[in-house]
């Protein structure tokens, strides 16, 4: 999926741009938690989290 479109729906619903972005696993289950305390928290971890992994692809290719 490109890079683009996952930041754009962990923006917009942090918790499927994380599970887009890294799968079932301790990262989503973060963000859900950060998401159900507020919508902005879990928007910033989840364009972190894309962001990161973005970097990693970057820097491995």
């Amino acid at each position: 999926m490109p890079f683009i479109l996952r930041l754009i729906l962990g923006f917009v619903l942090p918790p499927l741009g994380v599970f887009l972005t890294s799968g079932v696993g301790p990262t989503l289950l973060i963000n859900i938690l950060l998401t159900l305390l507020g919508w902005l928290p879990g928007s910033i971890h989840a364009v972190w989290v894309i962001a990161k992994q973005q970097e990693r692809m970057n820097t491995v290719s």
